[in-house]
């Protein structure tokens, strides 16, 4: 899909309640979005999607028959599925109970009640991330750029590899611990370092400091996506030596002028 325009969005709603559906209904249609399938479960929603893919996905949290989180990791077993959106609409609150979400290289989460404004910044973000527009950066072959890819989690390393394919930067490597990049830097050159915050062996911090400390790599430019919202950590990761960083979910309306301003800084 090359250009995408919102209002074609084909969207499918899951959400059990009647009354949450009419009132997202009427949020997506505000957004001149009108092609929306609902269902109300898991099970319903896996057969819509297998039959008639959507573009977005919108779901509340909990189904009759599972959640959320069992049908994203359903979908992501399936290459076809495996890059489909998905928008999660949520009263929850707690921290630990989110994460496991933002891991998953979800596009956005949706407090309930949320405002419009929300909606509409996360319905761009899809669109985003759905279209496909390369990144001129000057004095740069975008085509050429080799790019480390550093996170433990693979739904997010599949979101993040999308959105960074959809701007012409296809020499990907990925790896799923700055233990295993730093050995790979060891004798590899790269352009880019994208790193998550928390990994088991060796984290983001770690791995930057590893990368600034470096003969070779020291000029690298690095973004961190993260879902690490502190402000004790930010700190560390900016002191660290990164010089971008992006929230899990993240926009992905923002990343391309991140990027250039990253490589012309």
């Amino acid at each position: 899909m090359e250009e995408l325009i919102q209002s074609e969005l084909s969207i499918l709603l899951i959400e059990p309640s009647k009354m949450q559906q009419n009132i997202m209904i009427k949020s997506l249609n505000e957004e001149s979005i009108t092609n929306i399938e609902v269902v109300s479960s898991k099970l319903e929603a896996l057969g819509k999607i297998t039959k008639y893919p959507p573009d977005l996905i919108i779901s509340n949290l909990h189904y009759q028959d599972g959640s959320a989180i069992e049908l994203l990791h359903t979908l992501r077993k399936y290459a076809e599925f495996s890059s489909l959106p998905f928008i999660l609409v949520s009263s929850e609150q707690r921290r630990d109970q989110l994460e496991v979400f933002k891991q998953s290289g979800i596009l956005a989460i949706l407090n309930k009640p949320f405002e419009q404004a929300v909606l509409k910044r996360a319905l761009k973000s899809a669109v985003a991330f759905l279209s496909r527009e390369d990144l001129y950066i000057e004095n740069y072959d975008v085509n050429t750029l080799r790019v480390a890819l550093v996170d433990d989690s693979k739904l997010a390393r599949k979101a993040v590899s999308k959105v960074l394919q959809n701007l012409g930067l296809n020499n990907i490597t990925e790896f799923e611990d700055g233990s295993y990049a730093i050995d790979y830097l060891k004798s590899n050159e790269i352009d880019l370092l994208v790193t998550d915050y928390n990994m088991p062996l060796v984290n983001g911090i770690e791995l930057t400091k590893y990368v600034r400390s470096s003969t070779e790599h020291s000029h690298v430019p690095i973004l961190m996506v993260t879902s690490e919202a502190k402000d004790s950590h930010l700190e560390k990761v900016l002191e660290a030596g990164v010089d971008a960083i992006l929230d899990k979910p993240f926009d992905t309306t923002n990343i391309k002028s991140i990027l250039i301003k990253m490589f012309q800084d």
